[in-house]
């Protein structure tokens, strides 16, 4: 039995006395203001769901504030608190992973740091887990103070995803959800690199229901996802979920070839057999030459998309480094 396995079996132990476990997921970016906020009220809340034991996993991914300092500092007043530092910035759907990866809980909640996943919705996550629920997922109604440029593109994503991934994945759901232990269990399986979290989750399919909720602007700090991240998140799960831009490539290009063809004998009749004199052979050639380059260059750009994914994909690095591991051998957990 290897030391995974045996910690495993521990921590499996630890839950049967304890009773069912829940563990809190949550990846932290530039989060040093908000963290003790999210600790106090997570507190309250697990409060009255004193039937379960409780555990929070933070994953410190690369923060260039002072979070790896206040998750110390939490960690040292409850040893619930574990915490898993970077050894730099791998994003978020990585810590994600690495979160889930690291515990045995009965069920898992991931949510974000910046308590625009409102802590006081546990209750009602674990109610419809207690109903059968696997997979316990959000949908974000509104968002207060939201940038109407993300707005936009956050709806024109779920649109695009609904018709291309066949995915059941539904607008506006987010990261903040409960996952049975087969969820996870099953999550460990996957081996993708470029990944999006919800994707995989929901690729995965098992029994899912949704809560609603209205998200409260950030309590402090800036947004840790840019544009230019969430437009490579975007490509990413595009690439990894569907082969359509592959397709449509094809089909342009089959539809651009029968298009220029027939362009082509229209012309060549038009010049040499109706004598109409309208285009120069020049002028002809110039203009089908530059069409069908910039087709080709796009096709191949799409396909290089591909390409690079399936290079990260061989390349096979680990998903993440690790520098730090905080309260996860304490033996006072069990």
């Amino acid at each position: 039995m290897d030391d995974n396995e045996k910690r495993a079996q521990g921590d499996r132990e630890a839950h049967v006395e304890l009773g069912r476990v829940i563990a809190i997921v949550v990846p932290v970016y530039r989060e040093a203001g908000n963290l003790p906020h999210l600790y106090e009220r997570l507190e309250t809340v697990i409060r009255q769901l004193s039937q379960y034991g409780w555990e929070y996993i933070f994953v410190n991914d690369g923060s260039s504030d002072d979070s790896m300092q206040v998750l110390r500092g939490l960690a040292r007043l409850d040893k619930r608190i574990k915490v898993i530092d970077f050894s730099r910035n791998f994003g978020k759907e990585i810590a994600l992973t690495a979160g889930v990866q690291a515990t045995y809980a009965d069920a898992v909640i991931t949510m974000d740091a910046d308590l625009q996943h409102p802590p006081e919705l546990i209750p009602r996550l674990v109610s419809e887990w207690e109903k059968g629920a696997e997979v316990v997922a959000t949908i974000r109604n509104s968002i207060q103070r939201q940038p109407l440029l993300r707005r936009i593109g956050s709806y024109l994503y779920y649109w695009l995803m609904a018709r291309i991934s066949g995915l059941d994945m539904a607008s506006q759901t987010t990261d903040f959800r409960l996952l049975d232990q087969r969820v996870v269990e099953a999550f460990r399986d996957v081996t993708e690199r470029q990944r999006m979290f919800r994707g995989v989750i929901d690729w995965m399919g098992f029994r899912k229901v949704y809560v609603e909720f209205d998200a409260p602007a950030r309590a402090e700090g800036s947004a840790g996802y840019s544009y230019g991240k969430l437009w490579q998140l975007a490509l990413n799960s595009i690439t990894a979920f569907s082969l359509l831009p592959l397709r449509l490539t094809g089909y342009l290009g089959l539809a651009i070839t029968a298009g220029s063809g027939l362009l082509l004998a229209w012309m060549l009749i038009a010049n040499y057999i109706l004598g109409l004199r309208m285009f120069t052979p020049l002028a002809i050639v110039v203009v089908i030459n530059t069409f069908l380059i910039g087709i080709v260059l796009m096709a191949i750009g799409l396909v290089a998309l591909y390409i690079g994914t399936i290079h990260t994909e061989v390349t096979n690095r680990p998903l993440y480094v690790i520098r730090e591991k905080i309260n996860f051998d304490d033996p006072s957990l069990r």
